[in-house]
């Protein structure tokens, strides 16, 4: 039994009922709190796998595609070609609100005109174009995967802190609330019974004079 040091007074009583009461709504809050984040969580999960699998496909495939590239063309050739890019691409960087967590939130803005192909056919091979076009439509995607990525890693700390506090409650502290308020009531009884006692004798006492 989990007791706390303080005073069996009535008004020690009505205090740590309050406060159990306090605890058991708010255990209440933070276990509704901890299901929701977990089912957002999971959600996340699915997308960051479904978009790193395609990522890393994509990736491996653009691979590829640049190697037969280099086989044809040398390698003087193909850096030419890919050093000035054909459009300017910016990241803006904020944020959102996911159960209370502030998660990261990037937009992409790519600039109007441009070349996909800012280069001459005749100078390279028709691999070096696929690779260039796949890894424009992958960016996105890269993109995409950070935010939920770092989302995944920010909610599973939420939720590890959150879990804490819930077993605190649930294990630690409304248990001690529950104890001491049964062992303030059973003194109190254990007083009330001594009083009663004490005035059955005196009134014994006084009949027996009388």
């Amino acid at each position: 039994m989990a007791v706390a040091k303080v005073n069996p007074t009535r008004m020690e009583l009505t205090r740590l009922k309050g406060r159990l009461k306090t605890a058991t709504r708010g255990h209440k809050l933070l276990k509704d709190k901890s299901d929701e984040m977990i089912r957002q969580f999971m959600s996340l999960i699915k997308r960051n796998l479904a978009l790193r699998e395609e990522v890393e496909r994509a990736l491996s495939e653009t691979l590829s595609r640049f190697m037969l590239s280099k086989a044809v063309s040398s390698e003087a050739e193909i850096e030419e070609a890919i050093l000035v890019p054909g459009r300017k691409v910016k990241i803006k960087s904020g944020s959102k609100n996911v159960m209370s967590v502030e998660v990261p939130a990037f937009i992409m803005e790519t600039s109007e005109g441009g070349e996909t192909f800012p280069y001459s056919f005749a100078s390279v091979t028709g691999e070096l174009d696929d690779a260039v076009r796949v890894m424009g439509d992958l960016l996105p995607k890269l993109v995409e995967l950070a935010e939920v990525e770092k989302s995944c890693n920010m909610l599973a700390d939420e939720i590890e802190k959150n879990r804490r506090r819930v077993n605190a409650l649930e294990y630690v502290m409304i248990p001690e609330f529950q104890d001491t308020i049964k062992y303030i009531t059973m003194k109190l009884d254990e007083n009330e019974r001594a009083n009663t006692i004490r005035l059955m004798k005196v009134k014994s006492m006084i009949e027996g004079r009388q």
